[in-house]
């Protein structure tokens, strides 16, 4: 009887964790934009600069633009929803190899921006918020050797700045908080500048 009890509660529990698991992924899924299959050349999207929409057919465009290179190989896709750039936006070289990738959130960067070197090897991978740089940003040379680390809250420097030549060496190493430097822009040495204000680009 126990062991019959037991059964009973081993199988209400799951009952319960599949229920809350399957409102979870409704929730998830709800909070995507579904974007159409539709495919456009994008030159022939019309800009509305004063809404910030692009149209196609005099309406707000939903679907994705593409454009090619000379040689006839997709170079560009671009999704849209209500006439503004939403999801995933990809460009590729002339021979097939990816270049760039984001992600968009009504006309905003938002999520991680990766873009690589005809070679294939990654150049720089940066993270958006609501169309701000924000948290880490790296680059790196064609070789694969890290090049730049900055972290940067909504936009600005703060936090550890690092920079290294193409022999590995670094070069830039300071840390950035409430608008100050603490180390050299060019060294490796770690100490505060006084009276010294980040500039941002």
């Amino acid at each position: 009887m126990q062991l019959i009890k037991i059964v009973y509660i081993t199988i209400f529990l799951c009952l319960i964790s599949c229920k809350n698991a399957s409102e979870s992924i409704n929730i998830h899924t709800e909070n995507v934009t579904s974007i159409d299959d539709k495919l456009v050349l994008k030159k022939k999207l019309v800009l509305n600069s004063n809404e910030g929409k692009w149209y196609y057919n005099e309406q707000p465009f939903s679907g994705y633009a593409v454009s090619y290179h000379p040689n006839n190989a997709l170079e560009e896709k671009v999704g849209y929803y209500k006439g503004k750039k939403q999801g995933i936006t990809q460009k590729w070289f002339p021979d097939g190899t990816l270049h760039k990738q984001c992600f968009y959130k009504s006309n905003r960067l938002d999520g991680v921006v990766q873009i690589w070197w005809s070679n294939g090897s990654l150049a720089s991978k940066s993270n958006y918020l609501d169309g701000e740089k924000h948290g880490i940003q790296q680059k790196w040379y064609p070789t694969g050797q890290l090049s730049k680390r900055t972290h940067l809250n909504h936009g600005k420097e703060e936090g550890m700045q690092k920079a290294w030549l193409e022999n590995g060496k670094i070069y830039v190493n300071y840390e950035a908080k409430n608008g100050r430097i603490f180390g050299l822009r060019r060294s490796n040495l770690c100490y505060e500048l006084e009276k010294e204000v980040v500039q941002y680009q």
